[in-house]
């Protein structure tokens, strides 16, 4: 954690919640891997703490600064509409949290090495296949820690409690059942019941003759060693997402562990899958053998003496040769496929199997395959367990390399540019952030600039000439450039603030207007804080003189500081008579053919523009009909 903090100082947590998430997560142990780890999603899956309170919560643990920067409703939705844009470029649960956790800071320092960070990632960016990337680290996460898988058909041998005791320590009886041999009286019948048995020996003292099916391993082996599925069953459940890294890794030029998990897992699936069913193989050499029987007896012409034979219930020489023929030659086809030399038949016909013979030939072959794939296994969990840290490594890298990789699509698709920090604030070639992916003529971008001795200005002009859009702008800008982010303009300088304020015309201020404004915006200008206010259309405080006395008091208040302010306003006339500030104004030259505005939308400094009602009155009369068409002619011919 960058400072340490009381869960309970935390505004909106207290003693209560505190406590809560302490249980939820188990400790302040965890609590403080989970904050290093920048796991949000732990916090906010706790019920009743919402992804913004989590973000808090987190931010404060961190030693982030609160976001006191951001001081209005609007300002914050700006800043999380930013956040949410870039989120829209991360492809994991990591990248996202890292991306939630972004925050604005006054820290010129950090702010230009992380400027610096995101161009860096733009360029690295632009020259990769994003498509394919994005497909490849769609959903990536950390390794799957696996669950033990239980099973009762083949169980651990050992010769005390103590080695048990050690063995349970170790989680082993999760995978097998254990038997103590000093317990057992009947330790040799009990273990033959089992298809496998490992003997985990200290001493070595048992002695059991030869018994196919057991397994001798010295105990100071590692885990993996007794039971190689402690770690291969953690590369077989996260294979795929290994074979993901290992390719976004090539793609990027990097070295990796992963290109041989898939050859090493394969040779243990090829020895399995390529186990012959010997039951299935005796019974398939059989039919055939019976046909070629049949037919070879159809053909002998037997004589006096050989039915004789027959009749006496001996086989003659001629038939007998026939059976030894054929059955040395499946015996042959059996060995082929097989690799196991036996009989498994009796020279009867059909021919009988001899079900014990088949019966004890495979627990012998069990036995044989049992510990060959053990064998095989744990030397594949051998090399495996000695690659397991760097495969969690490359993993964490490459989750760490996609909010690299976020960020950079963020700034590469919005072809954002680093902003210079600045005691003025001025833009050039700037568009809103909704329009930055927008393509075409009639996208514009826009220049503006604030500075001493004109920090504050009213801004005029045409309805829908892109006013709001202008503020929201500049409000965007100031954000992103103190988040260390690049920004959406060819070229900005950036001020360095305390505090931002946005306020949009969609706030009501019907109901007690005036002294709700007061309330709300006098404290804005009563502290030293550098700061940048945007208001937009603030007209109906109360009666038209009085609003213009406060608003034009609050003007030079503003004006006074080191601070910044852009008002969009219908009143600038009456304001300038109470006010030196800068007019700006947004004309609208006239309507194209499709009756759309045709506006510039880059302010003329010290222009007080037309709001042009009757342009837009225009616009909707040339796209009504009947009465309606009538009605705004008859408003039309008044202007």
């Amino acid at each position: 954690m960058g400072q340490k903090v009381d869960l309970k100082e935390i505004k909106g947590v207290g003693e209560k919640l505190s406590q809560k998430i302490l249980k939820s997560v188990g400790g302040e142990n965890n609590l403080e891997k989970i904050v290093n780890e920048l796991d949000l999603e732990k916090l906010y899956s706790i019920d009743g703490i919402s992804q913004r309170k989590a973000i808090e919560i987190m931010n404060q643990l961190l030693g982030n600064p609160a976001q006191k920067f951001l001081k209005s409703e609007r300002a914050i939705q700006l800043f999380e509409e930013i956040i949410q844009k870039i989120i829209d470029y991360s492809n994991t649960k990591y990248s996202e949290n890292r991306i939630l956790l972004l925050y604005p800071s006054k820290d010129k320092v950090a702010i230009e090495k992380q400027v610096k960070f995101i161009m860096k990632a733009k360029e690295k960016v632009s020259k990769l296949p994003i498509i394919k990337l994005r497909g490849l680290m769609k959903n990536l996460d950390e390794p799957i820690e696996t669950k033990p898988k239980y099973d009762p058909s083949k169980a651990i041998l050992v010769e005390s409690q103590e080695d048990n005791d050690y063995l349970i320590e170790l989680g082993l009886n999760q995978y097998y059942p254990i038997i103590i041999a000093s317990e057992s009286p009947t330790i040799k019948e009990e273990i033959r019941s089992y298809e496998l048995i490992y003997y985990i020996y200290t001493e070595g003292f048992l002695d059991f003759g030869e018994m196919n099916n057991l397994i001798m391993i010295n105990k100071e082996v590692p885990d993996y060693e007794i039971v190689p599925e402690v770690i291969l069953d953690y590369f077989i459940v996260n294979q795929e997402l290994f074979k993901k890294v290992a390719e976004i890794r090539k793609i990027l030029n990097k070295k990796s562990s992963l290109n041989e998990i898939s050859a090493i897992l394969e040779e243990i699936n090829y020895y399995k899958e390529n186990k012959v069913d010997l039951e299935e193989l005796v019974n398939s050499v059989k039919t055939e053998a019976d046909a070629e029987i049949k037919i070879a007896i159809k053909n002998i012409d037997f004589e006096g003496d050989e039915v004789l034979d027959l009749l006496n219930n001996n086989l003659p020489p001629k038939i007998e040769k026939i059976f030894d023929d054929i059955i040395l030659k499946s015996k042959e086809k059996i060995k082929e496929k097989s690799g196991i030399d036996f009989d498994p038949f009796l020279k009867k016909y059909p021919l009988e199997i001899d079900e014990k013979e088949i019966e004890r030939i495979g627990r012998l072959e069990n036995s044989k395959e049992e510990n060959d794939l053990f064998d095989k296994k744990i030397t594949a969990a051998k090399h495996l367990a000695s690659i397991k840290k760097l495969v969690k490594e490359e993993v964490r890298e490459t989750l760490e390399f996609d909010y690299e990789f976020s960020l950079g699509s963020f700034a590469y698709e919005y072809d954002l540019n680093p902003p210079k920090i600045s005691n003025n604030f001025k833009i050039e070639g700037a568009l809103h952030l909704e329009l930055g992916l927008e393509k075409g003529e009639n996208i514009q971008k826009v220049d503006y600039e604030l500075g001493n001795p004109d920090n504050v200005a009213l801004l005029t002009g045409a309805n829908s000439g892109g006013k709001t859009t202008l503020l929201e702008t500049i409000g965007q800008i100031s954000i992103m450039a103190q988040m260390g982010l690049p920004v959406c303009a060819n070229y900005a300088e950036v001020k360095l603030l305390d505090e931002i304020y946005h306020f949009s015309k969609k706030r009501s201020l019907d109901a007690g207007a005036l002294e709700s404004f007061l309330n709300i915006f006098m404290p804005i200008v009563t502290t030293h804080n550098e700061k940048l206010v945007l208001l937009d259309e603030l007209e109906g405080i109360t009666e038209l003189e009085a609003a213009v006395k406060i608003i034009s008091s609050f003007i030079e208040m503003i004006k006074d500081s080191n601070s910044y302010g852009v008002i969009v306003t219908h009143m600038a006339s009456e304001l300038m008579k109470y006010a030196n500030v800068r007019v700006d104004g947004i004309e609208a030259k006239g309507l194209d053919e499709n009756y759309n505005l045709i506006v510039d939308r880059t302010p003329k400094m010290n222009c007080l523009a037309r709001s042009t009602p009757e342009l837009i009155l225009k616009r909707i009369y040339e796209n009504s009909n009947g009465r309606l068409k009538e009605v705004y002619g008859e408003i039309l011919e008044k202007f």
